[in-house]
């Protein structure tokens, strides 16, 4: 009887070591492999920090296609502090976001939106 309330603590402890790997290559492969990458231009309209436990920062750029038309607005996620600093300086300012899709992200711990903000060009008025 000993025996076999051992072998099932061991193969019990073992599953659930192999989950956690599993899991944690997975959110490896979905963080690091990108679906697509871009630019998005337009005006910086809203940046700040969010979250209850895990903190990101979350903004907004108005994408205006024609002077007088409604703006489009694409909401993104940036997970680079030294980034964040520099959003923050351009705001309200037209610019050039650099991005990467990350689509399959299990939970909004890691940002609210799958669009990663990597890089930012200021552009002229």
């Amino acid at each position: 009887m000993v025996t076999s309330k051992r072998s099932f603590t061991f193969y019990g402890f073992s599953a659930l070591f192999a989950v956690a790997l599993l899991f944690a290559a997975y959110l490896w492969v979905v963080l690091t492999w990108s679906y697509s990458s871009g630019e998005r231009a337009g005006f910086l309209q809203k940046f700040s920090s969010k979250g209850w436990l895990c903190k990101t920062w979350e903004g907004e750029l108005a994408l205006v296609a024609m002077p007088g038309s409604t703006p489009e607005k694409f909401f993104f996620t940036v997970r680079n502090a030294s980034v964040a600093q520099r959003i923050n300086l351009a705001m309200g300012k037209r610019v050039a976001l650099v991005y990467e899709q990350h689509k399959g992200l299990p939970t909004d711990c890691f940002g609210e939106t799958e669009y990663f903000v990597t890089d930012l060009r200021e552009l002229p008025q």
